[in-house]
């Protein structure tokens, strides 16, 4: 079974062009880690529910905002390791001190027995499109071409 990602790229315009909301993933394994480590807003969905309705769910519970507003379908691409990604487009303004994540639980240090919490998503960042292609993830490049094409 494929396994299926949904999420949503918030855009704005400013004075230096557009900019666009990414996230960094919480966590040990990417606490020091920055160029091709950020990601849109995404997570997994199953095939009872929509794509369109996984990235709004998805959005809210990795940044504590709801998408209000329509989305500009982005497509989908597929990862080196076969996940199908699809992503939205949307056009707002969301404040990143106030971003607040769901969290996950995970034994760490690994093999010692502890389980700790860690929040799915650390921070977010307004990038203009150059810095954020440095800093996304190689396979979710191309979602930053669709959107300058669209928008």
């Amino acid at each position: 079974m494929i396994k299926r990602s949904a999420g949503i790229l918030p855009y704005r315009r400013s004075t230096n062009g557009l900019q666009v909301l990414l996230v960094h993933p919480g966590g040990p394994f990417w606490q020091s880690r920055d160029l091709g480590a950020w990601s849109i807003a995404k997570g997994e969905y199953d095939h009872s529910e929509l794509p369109e309705a996984a990235a709004r769910r998805e959005f809210t519970e990795e940044t504590g905002w709801e998408p209000k507003g329509a989305l500009l379908n982005l497509g989908e691409l597929r990862q080196r390791k076969g996940k199908l990604i699809t992503a939205f487009a949307l056009e707002g303004d969301f404040d990143t001190a106030m971003l607040h994540s769901n969290l996950f639980e995970m034994e760490w240090p690994r093999r010692s027995g502890r389980i700790q919490s860690f929040a799915e998503v650390d921070r977010g960042e307004w990038l203009d499109l150059a810095l954020a292609r440095d800093k996304l993830v190689v396979g979710q490049r191309p979602f930053l071409d669709r959107l300058v094409a669209s928008v």
